[in-house]
């Protein structure tokens, strides 16, 4: 050995931009390679960055790996530094070209700490090997990297353990399930936040109380999407309820939250449940008039097959299926971070349902970008919605130990914020 260590300086060039905008594989990638080498890893910590791009580094015991990537380039930089016998650091290149799909790349090899210019001294780190060895098992290293739905000007990150639950690609999006460290198990879908178990009772309790409560005799149910099982849990605690459909559009959403998610996909197997896999739009097209109580539409943002859930055709026909005093729920999206769809969303349903017809419902939830999200419901021959009996909401809540909804936030919910409720009223918004 001629010096204490070998690092090598790598650039790669036409790599596949999606896997290096991709944190989860990024730490992945690295770790694998870390291991591959023969290096004893000690812990990862990987970050994306808005629109795009990821940094990180895998700490092990003979030094460090570290990468960053500039996806619109189709280009990563790497550092592969390892010290000591029995670690080879062209074996990780050699993984990481593959594994980035590299077409080209340029590579320096530097060797550091040459031996003939340092000088041994005696020096006893046998105290300090003890502390680090308290401290640390290198038997079972701390992963990890963050999860970070973002759109041009806003992010929201969670930092998640290396280890990804789930990875499945269907025929319409990407469904992960990662373990973050914050707020458990999170259902991901094309990179976007759906659930996590911390905080999902806020959402699915929001989508399905209010309407219920404010309806009073619900007792056909129509859900689109939803394919976590949240939002038919909390419908089904009604005992008053006697059918729901469930229509969504990938079966492996529900696959995910069958083996990982049982919290929120316990009632998959009720008797009352009618579960659909198929087109939640063609469905509602295809129903008869005036079949159902209440529809709720618990799709993600309109990109890919939630797209069509955001237009003017598919209310008009959720409408002609609603009963006379039926009411929709839909995810109303966020009036900051989605402000564009938020007010398109609303302008649409007060064109199909009437002005006086339509309240925004607005609840907290810590991991969906901003903050702040809506419900916006609509009701079809004018029900009061902010209106319930309070004394049987109350009595309902405390039996089924509900966590964020109760009578004081039904009412509250319908709130606007003034700058919310200008926003509304200054632009209509359209389909």
């Amino acid at each position: 050995m001629e010096s204490l260590g070998r690092h090598i300086l790598v650039e790669f060039f036409n790599c596949n931009p999606e896997i290096l905008n991709d944190v989860m594989e990024m730490e992945s990638s690295m770790f694998n390679a870390a291991t591959i080498s023969g290096a004893t890893v000690i812990n990862s910590h990987f970050h994306h960055f808005s629109p795009y791009g990821v940094s990180g580094v895998v700490i092990i015991q003979e030094s460090h790996l570290s990468v960053h990537t500039w996806p619109e380039y189709q280009y990563a930089s790497a550092d592969l530094y390892t010290c000591g016998e029995g670690v080879n650091p062209w074996l990780a290149f050699d993984y990481l070209q593959d594994t980035f799909q590299a077409k080209n790349y340029s590579v320096l090899e530097l060797h550091r700490g040459s031996l003939n210019l340092l000088e041994r001294i005696p020096f006893n780190a046998e105290n300090f090997r003890k502390i680090v060895e308290d401290r640390i098992n290198i038997d079972s290293p701390r992963r990890s990297f963050w999860i970070t739905d973002k759109d041009e000007n806003i992010a929201l990150s969670l930092r998640a353990s290396g280890e990804v639950v789930y990875d499945q690609t269907s025929s319409y999006q990407r469904i992960r399930i990662y373990n973050s460290y914050g707020f458990g198990k999170t259902l991901t879908i094309d990179n976007m936040v759906m659930c996590t178990e911390k905080d999902e009772k806020n959402y699915h309790e929001m989508i399905s109380h209010p309407a219920i409560f404010a309806h009073g005799n619900v007792k056909n149910v129509l859900v689109i999407g939803g394919g976590d099982g949240g939002t038919i849990r909390e419908v089904l605690k009604h005992e008053a309820v006697e059918n729901v459909t469930m229509v969504e559009i990938d079966e492996k959403v529900i696959e995910a939250s069958r083996q990982y998610l049982p919290e929120l996909s316990k009632e998959f197997d009720n008797k009352k449940l009618d579960l659909q896999i198929g087109d939640g739009i063609k469905y509602v097209d295809r129903s008869p008039a005036e079949a159902f109580d209440l529809i709720i539409i618990d799709g993600s943002d309109p990109v890919g097959p939630a797209r069509g859930l955001f237009s003017e055709k598919f209310y008009e026909n959720c409408k002609r299926i609603l009963k006379k005093d039926g009411i929709l729920v839909t995810q109303g999206e966020s009036p900051i971070f989605n402000q564009a769809v938020f007010i398109e969303l609303n302008g649409c349903l007060k064109k199909v349902f009437g002005n006086d017809h339509v309240e925004v419902s607005l609840f907290h939830i810590p991991t969906y970008p901003s903050g702040i999200w809506s419900f916006q419901i609509a009701s079809k021959d004018g029900v009061d919605l902010t209106k319930i009996d309070e004394q049987k909401v109350a009595q309902f809540v405390e039996q089924k130990k509900l966590t964020y909804y109760n009578e004081r936030i039904h009412e509250a919910s319908f709130v606007l914020p003034n700058y919310i409720a200008e926003m509304i009223l200054s632009d209509k918004g359209d389909c």
